[in-house]
Order: structure tokens, then sequence, then C-alpha cells
């Protein structure tokens, strides 16, 4: 069979989980302008054309509104996901556990998972965690690339600080909070210090959603080898990526094999158990937000998959590199699901 036949075919027959998209915060951004049903008519054709059943929607806060109005743009934007859902019910679902994911697969709806992409929202209060998971949040990832109450993340800039923090007491009992309700933490974003201290104060799989290997881009953001042999010890899954500047040191000779790259590497490393697709898709979000982080970067990031139908494309590299089939689909989606039903069991 030719290997773009194939290819497709793979897409078509395997799940296809994204384990990272800001999507939530360009639903809050077009419905404030006056747009409805974004996702049906800014997305879905996307996600068909790359065969896409599962993604994971991250609550992410601009440092603009941090701390004071960090809990109100959140909820903002969960109530746009839920205005989504009653404007389009038969096109997308929101998952709260294993078995509504299989459900929305079974009907053919894109199947939605919440996220926290840093617990800006919470403050130090823990009791607001619990309105948000009544609300569907089912994944935690502790920071952003700066500081909360919880935690340190890993900086994309060289700036004049201090000595960095690990997991702080309020982190420790967000960890036992997920560790009660089955909720799953991701380390994507985290700083080394807070992603050992996770590793020792936690039982049970653990993702890192976004994040590539650092033995090819030496950058904070990055995991080392030791830390992919410690989250696929607990049975975990890391998720690649697709920024071009976590991806590759530069922009030369930058394309789809660079993160064919990444994924081999992991799966040498640990296994193609342990490796899946977050590929932090930013190309929307850019073209209505000017970030003022990506203007001080020496370089522009921009995203390798130019929209999902560029999935076919990186899966017939994977053909061609040796993945077998059984690989693809793991790598596709199977290792993701296989973590969401241990975690997701009410």
């Amino acid at each position: 069979m030719e290997l773009k036949q194939q290819a497709k075919q793979l897409a078509a027959e395997n799940i296809i989980v994204d384990a990272h998209l800001d999507l939530l915060k360009d639903l809050h951004y077009q419905r404030s302008q006056g747009q409805n049903k974004v996702f049906e008519t800014d997305y879905l054709e996307d996600f068909k054309r790359g065969g896409v059943n599962v993604v994971v929607s991250s609550i992410f806060v601009d440092d603009e509104y941090v701390p004071d109005m960090a809990l109100r743009v959140a909820l903002d934007q969960v109530s746009c996901l839920y205005q989504e859902l009653e404007e389009s019910p038969g096109i997308i679902a929101l998952c709260k556990n294993f078995k509504d994911i299989k459900m929305a697969i079974e009907q053919e709806k894109v199947a939605i998972l919440l996220s926290f992409e840093g617990v800006e929202p919470l403050l130090n209060d823990l009791h607001l965690l619990q309105i948000f998971y009544e609300l569907g949040v089912r994944l935690i990832g502790m920071t952003w690339s700066r500081q909360n109450y919880a935690a340190d993340g890993s900086r994309f800039l060289v700036e004049k600080r201090g000595r960095e923090g690990g997991i702080t007491e309020f982190g420790a009992k967000i960890l036992d909070f997920a560790a009660n309700k089955g909720m799953l933490i991701d380390l994507s974003h985290i700083n080394d210090t807070g992603f050992w201290d996770i590793l020792n104060l936690y039982q049970g799989p653990l993702i890192a959603s976004h994040s590539n290997s650092r033995k090819l881009n030496d950058i904070p953001r990055n995991l080392s080898d030791d830390m992919i042999k410690a989250i696929a010890k607990t049975g975990g899954v890391i998720g690649i990526n697709a920024i071009s500047i976590v991806a590759a040191p530069s922009d030369d000779n930058i394309g789809l094999h660079s993160l064919v790259d990444h994924i081999e590497h992991v799966a040498q490393l640990v296994g193609p158990e342990h490796v899946g697709f977050g590929f932090d898709l930013c190309k929307k979000i850019s073209a209505i937000y000017d970030s003022p982080l990506a203007h001080k970067m020496e370089r522009k990031p921009f995203d390798i998959l130019d929209d999902y139908s560029d999935i076919h494309d990186l899966l017939e590299i994977m053909i061609a590199r040796g993945f077998s089939d059984e690989d693809i689909k793991k790598i596709c989606g199977a290792n993701f699901l296989r973590v969401f039903e241990k975690v997701f069991r009410r």
C-alpha cells in the first residue's frame, strides 16, 4: 500500500487524541466579539480532516489578568464552552469520566476534556478546586511558565530572580485532592524542582501533555531523559509539542520530521506506549492575540503543523521511519486513552 494511503487509513481507523489545545481562550475571545457556534464554524472541519476525536482544552489566563481577574476569566472561559455545548449538542461533548469519552466517540462527537494550564484561578483557595471539578475540570497543570501559590514554572526567558521553588504546601494539597477525586496531573511547564517534587508526592500515572525531549532541544520547557523515564515508570505519556521553539533549537530545516525525531527518541528510550500527541496549535490564538512574551523572544514561535490534516503527513513519516501500525495506534491516542481510563474513574 502506498505510504500516503496507509497514513490516511491509519488516521481514519484509530482514535486520535490531542492532549493540549488552547480552545477555550479562542472561544472566549470570539464569543466576546459576538460570535456563536465557534467550534462548529472554525474547528469542526479541521478536526474531521485530521481525524481528531478527543482534545484536552486548557484553561489559561494571560499575565494581564493575574492575579485579580484570574478566577473571573477562567469561569468566563468555561461558561463559553457550556454555551457552545448548548448551541452544538450533536457536535461536541464535555467529558467528565472515561465513560463519557467512549460515548462521545461512539456518537461521533468531539470529546472535550478540561485542564488547568496553571492554577492561578484558585489563588490559594482549595475550595475553588471543588467548583472547577464540578464544572468538569479533570486535568491539572500546576503552572504555566510563571510562579503561583502552588509551584514554580519553567521559564521561556532568562529573568532576574531569586532561587526557584518547588511544590508548596498549597500545591501538595492540590495533589492530594487530585488523587482523591481521580484527576490527572500534567507536568508540562513545571520547573525541574517541582517536577521531582510531584514524582515524590503523587502516586499514579503522570503526563506531560505538551513537552518534548531536552536531548533534542535543550530548553527548560522540555524533558530530560531521566524525566521521560520517570513519567514512563508511572505508566504515563508524553505528548509531543508542535510549536517551533519547543520542537527544535533553530528554525533551519524544521518540519514535521522534527516532531517525528522527538516521537522516535521517546519511543526508543521508554517504548511507544509512553508517547502521544499534544500539539499545542496556536495559530488561531496568535491571529487574535499579540503576545508580549513572543515579542521578547529571539525566535517568533509558529505551528509546525499547519492544521490537523497534517497529521496524515506526520503519520506517513512515522511509517517510513519504521513505526508499526500498532505503534501508531498507541501514539495516535490509545496511550492517552489508557491513562484516562485508569485515572478518570468517576
